[in-house]
């Protein structure tokens, strides 16, 4: 008997309903249950590392961003001081590219933690043929399944206010330079 608060009615299939395929068992493994559950390990094994590896792929990209925005933000220190002048269009060319930039950046780490939060979805049903909820409900319950923020702050969502806080900075400097 699971302690599991019951799922909520849907017209959507579930994770477990998509993910397995309702011909293929343990009978289909020859006479051995052994080599289903050593098809279904080494299938969860890929599927964790391919979450794994969405994390570091996201890592590298706001690596990215983070050295173009402060690489920005060091050369107008040494450009502003000579703007002084500067046609007003052609600041505004240049504020657009890096609200862009920012609004591309959120909209990446956002991304991310959509495709990451269904990889772990994923996991979790496969976790329903395994003989531990290691990540589903063990991990992710200690840590509030991520809506206690006392508990676990999830870093995607604090990733996304940093894209947000060079756009706030981009758009102060730019209402604040002296024409």
């Amino acid at each position: 008997m699971s302690n599991l608060p019951p799922r909520p009615a849907t017209s959507e299939p579930t994770v477990g309903q998509r993910l397995w395929n309702p011909s293929v068992g343990p009978a289909q493994y020859q006479d051995s249950s052994e080599s289903y559950q050593s098809a279904l390990i080494e299938q969860y094994k890929l599927c964790v590392e391919m979450a794994d590896r969405v994390s570091a792929r996201r890592n590298a990209a706001n690596t990215f961003f983070l050295t173009v925005n402060s690489a920005v933000v060091t050369l107008l220190a040494a450009v502003l001081p000579t703007t002084n002048g500067a046609p007003v269009g052609a600041l505004i060319v240049g504020l657009i590219v890096l609200l862009l930039i920012c609004l591309s950046w959120f909209t990446l780490i956002r991304s991310y933690r959509q495709l990451n939060a269904a990889k772990w979805a994923v996991i979790g049903a496969l976790e329903d043929k395994l003989p531990a909820y290691a990540y589903s409900r063990a991990e992710w319950g200690l840590l509030g399944s991520g809506n206690d923020w006392r508990k676990y702050l999830q870093l995607s969502y604090v990733e996304q206010w940093v894209p947000v806080g060079f756009a706030v900075a981009y758009i102060v400097g730019f209402v604040t330079l002296p024409r």
